[in-house]
């Protein structure tokens, strides 16, 4: 199946996802593309026929800025700013996420403003649409002047040099593109610029990240119906009618959800029941009642505490989505206004503040999937259910005792990465580059939380399920019934001791990967 770019059409996050994870899948850019980026191009040789004087074209870059360079040097100073910034470390990039940073890219240029040549960009295509994936070291972008380190070393497998991994087999460049029967590209003044100076790497990380985030929210909302359930907890705070009192759109929508889903549900509690009976257990003297009219917060403050999550995760996408449908590198060439314009596009402050709220957002979630965790566990919290969910043999067997010490850790570790990146700004470049916006790093870190919520979400179904069978399958909603099925392909009931790291494993990427567990 084809993508083809156009200018009319905005690039979603989706497609950018289902573009990376098709390997040797076809990318195309329709005719008015075409024009556009060879008009702009076609006005970057008219300046530089004029001799102007315009920033990596006939300048040097960074902290060589004031030197002028002659436009027959181009092809020279091109491929040496792509050498001299290419100084990445670390471990290479999964081959899924390369590509959808690869197709970010191109999205970008495909606006024409970005001066490349309709050539280098065809190349860069058909670079995509051949599978080679470049060899990309995750660490050491700074995301301002673009993630120049990452860009750097998918441009270098473009003009036949650095590393790429073709059919399976790291190869030099050049011989990765010589198989696959593209001639390296050939750079003229303003093209290295043009591959490499742009907030794609982030972007095509971000959108990835925003994805997965989407599909595990999306799937905790029923994993939460499920948690009510287990836990025998009430309905009635999420009753629409108290939710019309406080107008965050989020909290609706998740209390309208949780309300709708355990409509049909026979182990949910109806508030009027427990109100009887505690009317029933009155008498002249205060006495402890035998149940609580409330539930705790992790249960009853559900709606307000994901609501603010699913709000955020719409804020984010449609920031990440702009960057996408963005010329964002530096100078940009307009060829409506016949104008270049030198500018800070390539910034990534945006897309940063972006990733570290979606790590403050999904932090929101893994704590209140840990209180949960803690209630299932501990029989003075759980409304009957046993210690442990040890039913069987308890204290011979231990239960999922020992599931929480991964939680935990992984709770503390990932409250730790909570701070922001995006406002630990380093000068670099002799001052030249003197506030920076770690954006890749802010997305690569709101990857891995990613990673770590979703192994705590699993476990929490995993112990919803396994209360369910304690208090009876039979009174789950239709809905919570679907997602517990699932849930049992994975992993049985557990009436003996096991080890449940592949289970959890499994759960995890379902939840990242399905678009519903139910």
């Amino acid at each position: 199946m084809t993508y083809t770019l156009s200018l009319d059409r905005r690039v979603r996050l989706a497609d950018i996802e289902s573009i990376a994870a098709a390997q040797g899948s076809g990318l195309a850019v329709d005719g008015a593309v075409r024009e556009r980026v060879d008009a702009s191009r076609r006005t970057l040789e008219k300046f530089v026929a004029d001799g102007r004087i315009i920033y990596g074209v006939t300048t040097s870059m960074g902290g060589f800025v004031d030197w002028l360079v002659p436009a027959s040097m181009a092809r020279q100073l091109q491929e040496n700013l792509l050498n001299a910034v290419a100084t990445n470390v670390g471990e290479r990039l999964d081959d899924v996420t390369v590509r959808a940073i690869m197709v970010s890219r191109i999205a970008s240029l495909s606006r024409g403003n970005s001066a490349i040549s309709p050539a280098n960009l065809d190349k860069f295509i058909a670079v995509v649409n051949a599978g080679i994936v470049p060899l990309v070291p995750e660490k050491g972008s700074l995301g301002t002047s673009g993630d120049l380190g990452p860009l750097a070393a998918i441009a270098l497998v473009c003009i036949g040099q650095w590393k790429a991994r073709f059919n399976g087999e790291v190869l030099p460049g050049a011989e990765a593109l010589r198989r696959a029967g593209i001639a390296p590209m050939e750079l003229s003044f303003k093209e290295g610029l043009a591959l490499i100076n742009g907030t794609s790497g982030m972007v095509g990380l971000g959108s990835l990240n925003v994805q997965r985030a989407r599909r595990l929210v999306q799937s905790y909302l029923l994993v939460s119906a499920l948690s009510v359930e287990a836990l025998g907890g009430k309905t009635k705070p999420f009753d629409p009618r108290v939710h019309e009192l406080k107008p965050h759109r989020g909290q609706r929508e998740v209390a309208d959800f949780l309300w709708r889903t355990l409509s049909d549900s026979k182990l949910a509690v109806d508030e009027l029941d427990i109100e009887q009976l505690l009317a029933d257990e009155i008498a002249d003297t205060a006495k402890a009642g035998s149940q609580p009219i409330e539930d705790a917060y992790s249960v009853r403050c559900t709606p307000q505490i994901l609501g603010p999550v699913l709000d955020s995760l719409g804020t984010i996408e449609r920031t990440v989505e702009d960057e996408l449908n963005s010329s964002n590198d530096n100078p940009l060439i307009n060829p409506d206004e016949a104008e270049v314009f030198h500018n800070g596009h390539f910034h990534g402050q945006y897309v940063s503040m972006a990733m570290d709220h979606l790590v403050i957002a999904l932090t929101t979630l893994m704590n209140l999937s840990n209180r949960r965790i803690d209630r299932y566990l501990d029989k003075s919290n759980s409304n009957g259910l046993p210690p442990f969910l040890c039913r069987e043999d308890p204290g011979l067997r231990l239960g999922l005792m020992g599931g929480q010490f991964m939680t935990a850790s992984l709770t503390a570790e990932t409250r730790a990465m909570a701070m922001p990146m995006s406002i630990q700004s380093l000068t670099t470049t002799a001052d030249f580059q003197d506030i920076v916006s770690f954006g890749f790093v802010a997305a690569r870190r709101a990857r891995e939380v990613l990673d770590n919520v979703a192994h705590v979400v699993a476990f929490e179904l995993l112990c919803a399920c396994q209360a369910a069978d304690i208090r009876g399958t039979d009174g789950l909603s239709s809905a919570t019934r679907a997602l517990y099925e699932r849930t049992r392909e994975v992993i049985p009931y557990l009436d003996h001791d096991i080890t449940t790291t592949e289970y959890v494993e499994e759960l995890a990427q379902r939840l990242l990967t399905q678009p519903s567990l139910g």
